[in-house]
């Protein structure tokens, strides 16, 4: 079953299947480590939901929802 990374519950590790939006904007993903086959987890969000902290090959991001709705995790 592939879920939203913007609609994952906190603190879960997800296996990013693909990325589905604008082609230039999943490039710039592509380019931050968000590469189909890689682990994520969100670890926080802002007070307001938006933007998300995720968990990316050992680094901490930033995301607006927008942008995390276009990666699909399993």
């Amino acid at each position: 079953m592939l879920l939203r990374l913007s609609h994952v519950p906190m603190n879960r590790w997800f296996r990013i299947a693909k990325l589905d939006g604008p082609k230039e904007d999943c490039n710039r993903l592509l380019d931050l480590g968000f590469t189909p086959g890689e682990e994520v987890l969100v670890t926080h969000t802002a007070p307001l939901g938006d933007p998300l902290v995720i968990h990316v090959r050992g680094a901490l991001l930033a995301l607006r929802k927008r942008e995390a709705a276009w990666i699909w995790v399993q």
